[in-house]
């Protein structure tokens, strides 16, 4: 998905991690960092469905939980629009949804929690490093 604002949502089909939650993920930090501000009205489920090649269901079940999040709300025949501001507490329920995303990806990949654990160390270290 693009639009005029140069707004980018792409989903990788061959990823562990479910359609859904990357395109939810993506709507979320686009909220979360103000890209998609209050009021912003989300495309309609069957054209984000077929603008991403997706089924509607994956479009609804991400819409879904980003209400459930608070982040948007969703009216029959008005769409779904954008009702969170970014906050100064989104960097940790950010982290968390990383996180869950991530432990989904694991589970997918069928590695251990060591090797999993290893790796996070490993990319934190990596980020310490001039």
């Amino acid at each position: 998905m693009t639009n005029d604002d140069s707004i980018s949502i792409n989903v990788n089909h061959a990823s562990p991690v479910p359609p859904y939650e990357q395109l939810r993920a993506q709507l979320a930090d686009l909220i979360s960092v103000g890209r998609l501000g209050q009021g912003a009205r989300l495309p309609s489920v069957r054209q984000l469905a077929s603008d991403l090649g997706l089924a509607n269901n994956t479009v609804v079940r991400a819409y879904r939980e980003l209400e459930v999040a608070g982040l948007v709300r969703s009216r029959r025949g008005s769409g779904t629009q954008v009702i969170a501001p970014p906050t100064a507490s989104d960097g940790r329920a950010k982290l968390t949804e990383h996180a869950a995303a991530f432990a989904a990806a694991v589970r997918q990949l069928d590695v251990t929690r060591e090797d999993a654990l290893a790796a996070i160390r490993h990319a934190l270290a990596s980020q310490d490093e001039p």
